[in-house]
């Protein structure tokens, strides 16, 4: 009776597993916490569907769309032409794109740091190529308590990062790329952690993962423009220099129970939880 029982069970628990529709979501760091947030909430909604999140860069979830591996692919950059024809060449189908969020890429340093803000050229100088802003006496004749030498430690991400990309045109352009001899992490929090034990270091991230430990500063756009914090409000009208939409891709036009998840993550309730996580909801579509 006992063995009888335990098959019963064995087969009521696969038929639920069988039961739950699992939609794969994958790509930006940026997005990840924000994304599976979205998922967990979604799935007291809609117990019979399931959202796998997983990360790895924009990049990343890109590439597993392209070869039809995922069934949304998160991005905080915008995909390339080129990248939607390889889609469509290996799967059949135009890519369709979503805004879902707005993000502001903030730039943060060491609290020991004095510096409260840097223009766009002062970014530039520091990560650009040809940039010679070595130092942090460079910049205003900064002296960073604590660190060794004052020479500037560029904490960067890696380049299948959307982050990375989105940073590097938004401050350099599309001609010029990014100085070698960065600290290049594979995540925004890693870049956080460092920043925090590190007085020397500067790097950047999208606001949902500044925190209290490391010191946002404003940007201007140039030397007499106002200098402005990265926050909901200067994301959302865009005054903040370095401001960005968040994206999600499906190959072709969403499936039905795709379309539904998507067009629940522009509800109130989750914008809410988007709000909550340090982004912007989108406008609406």
């Amino acid at each position: 009776m006992r063995n009888i029982l335990f098959l019963i069970f064995i087969v009521m628990s696969c038929s639920k597993h069988e039961n739950v529709l699992i939609i794969q979501n994958k790509g930006s760091d940026t997005l990840v916490n924000l994304a599976q947030a979205w998922a967990e909430e979604y799935k007291k909604v809609h117990p019979q569907v399931a959202i796998a999140v997983s990360g790895g860069g924009s990049g990343t979830g890109i590439a597993a769309l392209i070869n039809g591996t995922v069934d949304i692919a998160n991005s905080s950059r915008a995909m390339k032409d080129e990248e939607k024809a390889e889609a469509l060449k290996n799967n059949g189908k135009n890519v369709s794109e979503f805004i879902v969020g707005m993000d502001a890429l903030a730039v943060f340093v060491h609290p020991a740091n004095p510096l409260q803000g840097l223009t766009l050229e002062e970014v530039a100088c520091i990560y650009g190529e040809g940039g010679k802003c070595t130092y942090w006496s460079d910049l205003r004749g900064t002296v960073v308590p604590g660190c060794q030498g004052n020479k500037i430690i560029r904490v960067s991400r890696q380049s299948n990062s959307g982050t990375y990309q989105y940073f590097r045109e938004a401050i350099l352009g599309k001609k010029r790329d990014l100085k070698l001899g960065s600290m290049d992490l594979n995540g925004s929090r890693e870049s956080i952690d460092l920043v925090e034990k590190t007085p020397c270091a500067i790097g950047y991230s999208g606001m949902g993962y500044l925190s209290k430990h490391v010191k946002s500063l404003c940007v201007s756009k140039t030397s007499d423009a106002e200098c402005i914090f990265p926050n909901l409000k200067t994301a959302m009208d865009k005054s903040y220099p370095i401001s960005r939409e968040l994206y999600m891709y499906t190959s072709g036009e969403p499936s039905e129970e795709v379309k539904t998840y998507m067009n629940w993550t522009q509800s109130e309730e989750a914008k809410k939880i988007t709000i909550n996580s340090g982004y912007v909801p989108a406008p609406k579509r």
